[in-house]
């Protein structure tokens, strides 16, 4: 069980802060790190894996240092968004010096067993030149699986895969995070981190805007009205009633789609609420849905709120 631990952290370069006062925990599990482009991700990675230090502030794997830390490094594995790759090499040969770099005692082994837990035998021999983008993901993977780390941080690993290598891979992270392992993506697309992460971290403009459950995390935001669309026997009736209540901001008749548009101020209130009404006025429910507490909804939320 290992924790990587960021506190209040920052990384400048020159004039420009890419991360800033940055303080967060990764623990064991799968969790996702989202952010806009040039939210310094990736630096925040960088740092976390040891290849940038922190200009103030600390990045610790069980509270030691990770920076020019050699134990540290042989816990974490990094497969990082930049497709620097010796092209020259077969996959086989890339996979097979780092688990040489790594001084592994039997690294012909473990560049098999890496490449087999991708599925990139039947490329091995091929230079890496001849990859497609998704098999180049797929081989930094397996190197950076090659010495079984107990920490594995992924910017945007997902890049070039087809669907088919996307639910592989979801798959090979959720198995890791059961496992016990300490795994940190970043990804651009809200839905991979949707299905694969309930915890996540958000960064906007290099600050720490949110952290843990993105629902919990939306129920938080009492400045924002719960949206919900519900269905009932009498939509009207259960209109009349739920308005009156403080807990209800605003409700719309949709005659469309036969069903009520609910804005809620007190998402613990309203949530107590609508089912006592509908009970006290004979009102049978048939959908009681959150219209905003996607991924999507509340990382929009957190970004136009920096």
């Amino acid at each position: 069980m290992t924790t990587i631990s960021i506190d209040r952290a920052s990384r400048w370069f020159g004039n420009v802060v890419a991360v800033n006062d940055v303080s967060m925990t990764i623990e064991p599990g799968v969790t996702g790190l989202l952010g806009p482009n040039g939210a310094g991700k990736s630096t925040l990675i960088h740092m976390m894996s040891g290849f940038l230090p922190p200009s103030s502030g600390s990045v610790t794997l069980d509270g030691t240092p990770i920076w020019k830390n050699q134990q540290a490094y042989k816990q974490i594995g990094l497969v990082p968004e930049r497709e620097a790759m010796y092209d020259f090499l077969t996959g086989w040969d890339f996979v097979l010096a780092n688990a040489e770099l790594h001084g592994l005692p039997d690294p012909g082994g473990a560049a098999q067993r890496a490449l087999a837990t991708v599925e990139m035998e039947y490329a091995q021999d091929r230079q890496v030149s001849t990859y497609s983008k998704g098999m180049k993901q797929r081989v930094k993977m397996a190197s950076a699986l090659v010495h079984d780390p107990a920490v594995l941080l992924l910017d945007e690993p997902f890049n070039g895969m087809d669907p088919r290598q996307r639910m592989q891979l979801m798959e090979l992270l959720r198995r890791f995070g059961a496992d016990g392992r300490t795994v940190l993506f970043s990804s651009h697309i809200l839905e991979e981190v949707e299905q694969l992460a309930r915890h996540i971290e958000v960064i906007v403009a290099g600050r720490h805007a949110a952290s843990g459950d993105y629902r919990k995390i939306r129920r938080l935001m009492t400045d924002r009205p719960h949206r919900y669309t519900v269905k009932s026997s009498d939509d009207r009736a259960l209109a009349s009633a739920l308005i009156a209540d403080p807990s209800t901001a605003g409700i719309e008749l949709d005659l469309k789609d036969q069903q009520l548009q609910i804005q809620a101020v007190d998402f613990y209130r309203f949530t107590e609420l609508v089912p006592r009404v509908a009970k006290e006025a004979g009102i049978r429910l048939l959908t009681v849905s959150p219209a905003d507490e996607s991924l999507e909804s509340v990382f929009s939320y957190l970004v136009a709120a920096k």
